[in-house]
């Protein structure tokens, strides 16, 4: 299934793209696309209804974050090869773990708002892992049970922030829309082989990323359950792995974003987003 929220920010209405790829709304089956619909057993029974005979949504209406409520959102920091080597970094013994404030996320279409003081404001592609089953201590062989499904991110990242202002990375990586996340949450049995997915990213029209999960270094079964070792993970904690080379920091001279500028981005069988930035504007 491809699951999705349709809607205004804060009123989405749950919903699935059906084989003949129309937008079905399902707010008679579940409240929302949160964690407490998103078990294998609730998404089995989900999979049993008939959608063709549930109202159809315009494709028009502004797609929301592809799930509501989300806990945690850990990300994996160097995970691609290829990457690791643009930015000059040696591959990590062991994943590198930080977290995208909650607050960033937003649509997978929503307007990236440029932070006050910005000037290295940066893209990167990334595969999302969200987690269906609550997950402790869980073995690697194991691991897959616990993945409700896959999704598109678009790990925005403000360079300076992140890398000239010391201490943690997160000071980069949470701020306001920072987490387009979507358009859908692609159930795992739909994923013939998630470390084979194509994956790209263009700014301008001009393509930056062009990469593929097959040059990851910790896969997501691994990344799943190394991360059980150190927190409990619950339905609708999402796991962003780490994105390909390409980012902007990484050209020689580097690019970054400014206002006006527009991100396509996409991975195989996950959709695609778009994106434009603007200026941060003080509320009122």
């Amino acid at each position: 299934m491809k699951l999705l929220r349709v809607g205004p920010a804060g009123q989405e209405k749950p919903a699935v793209l059906d084989k003949q790829n129309k937008i079905r709304d399902i707010s008679s089956l579940i409240t929302d696309v949160e964690g407490q619909f998103l078990s294998n057993e609730s998404l089995a029974k989900l999979a049993e209804s008939d959608f063709s005979q549930l109202p159809e949504l315009s494709a028009e209406q502004r797609i929301g974050p592809c799930v509501n409520k989300v806990g945690k959102f850990i990300c994996i920091g160097l995970n691609y090869s290829d990457h690791a080597a643009e930015t000059g970094m040696q591959v990590p013994e062991e994943p590198v773990v930080f977290m995208k404030a909650t607050s960033s996320i937003t649509g997978p279409n929503d307007d990236i708002i440029k932070p006050k003081n910005s000037t290295k404001l940066d893209w990167e592609v990334e595969l999302g892992i969200v987690i269906g089953e609550h997950t402790a201590y869980v073995d690697e062989a194991d691991a897959e049970k616990h993945i409700a499904g896959y999704c598109l991110i678009n790990d925005i990242s403000e360079r300076a922030f992140q890398i000239e202002r010391q201490g943690q990375w997160c000071k980069g990586k949470g701020c306001d829309t920072f987490g387009p996340i979507g358009p859908w949450l692609v159930t795992k049995d739909e994923i013939e082989d998630v470390t084979q997915l194509p994956m790209w990213l263009e700014v301008n029209g001009k393509q930056y990323q062009n990469g593929n999960t097959n040059t990851m270094v910790y896969q997501p079964a691994f990344i799943v359950s190394y991360l059980s070792q150190f927190m409990s993970l619950q339905p609708g904690d999402i796991i962003s792995t780490g994105t390909p080379p390409g980012v902007g920091m990484g050209q020689n001279p580097a690019v970054y974003l400014n206002h006006g500028d527009k991100m396509k981005l996409g991975i195989d069988g996950l959709g695609e987003q778009t994106q434009t930035v603007v200026d941060y504007t003080p509320a009122g």
